[in-house]
């Protein structure tokens, strides 16, 4: 597992990592698939309700693409067809319903996503940290097989809601509780600079930053200790900083 061409080989100074956490949505599995579908599931009660249930997955389909994290995306996808204010109330609750309630039969890994999971589970504690709700997050795990290749897994939204998302450091500790290892000794893998290098951040860990999937154009900030372009080479990374020998943790000045 060799980083592509133009991606960062950093020098691991100072103790290496004893455990190993992976996001799971755009670091695992591309999430636009799982969003294809929950999109289709609310065209298909959109249509049940009487409504233009293509105009609905439409519209949806398009306010997902504009930022799939932001809250308020079926109401916005409503407006947008000419459903009147009045009326959401109506309608949207279902509608949120049938997109919470969607469950994949499969959803396909990353290339060499499977791999690479296992090679650093041979080589370290292995965890996933992921934000959402629990049974859409569950139903991920379960549709690309990852329930029972990932030994432990948090979701951060069974801590405390939305509130205990990433960066919030609550899961990130769990984990750290959970694999028996000093949280700023764990190594964070992950899409996202704003929620996964900045969780790791929060406890003085480090991160490897995946430039993939909806926020591959985002800003590196807070940087990460490397950037790389898929879940293979970041696990190529992570190893050789899993592999440093006590003896060789000192670093020159230059390399830090």
């Amino acid at each position: 597992m060799i980083p592509p061409p133009g991606d960062e080989t950093p020098v691991w100074c100072g103790p290496r990592p004893l455990g190993v956490v992976v996001d799971l949505d755009d670091t695992l599995y591309p999430q636009a698939e799982y969003l294809a579908g929950a999109a289709r599931a609310v065209g298909v009660a959109a249509s049940a309700r009487g409504l233009d249930g293509a105009a609905v997955h439409a519209a949806l389909t398009a306010e997902l693409a504009a930022g799939s994290d932001r809250g308020g995306t079926i109401d916005r996808a409503m407006l947008a067809v000419g459903i009147p204010p009045a009326a959401l109330p109506e309608h949207v609750p279902a509608l949120v319903a049938a997109f919470a309630g969607y469950r994949p039969i499969r959803l396909p890994l990353f290339d060499g996503a499977d791999t690479a999971l296992d090679a650093l589970a041979a080589a370290a504690p292995l965890a996933c940290l992921t934000d959402g709700d629990p049974t859409i997050q569950a139903a991920k795990l379960t549709a690309t097989g990852l329930d029972r290749r990932l030994p432990v897994v948090v979701i951060t939204d069974a801590l405390g809601g939305r509130g205990a998302r990433k960066p919030h450091p609550g899961g990130l500790l769990a984990v750290a509780e959970q694999l028996r290892v000093p949280a700023d000794r764990l190594l964070v893998i992950g899409d996202r600079p704003g929620k996964d290098v900045a969780v790791a951040a929060s406890v003085g860990a480090r991160a490897i930053r995946i430039r993939q999937g909806e926020y591959a154009a985002a800003v590196d900030e807070p940087r990460a200790w490397a950037v790389t372009r898929s879940l293979p080479a970041a696990a190529s990374l992570a190893l050789a900083a899993l592999a440093v020998r006590p003896s060789s943790v000192r670093c020159s000045r230059a390399a830090r």
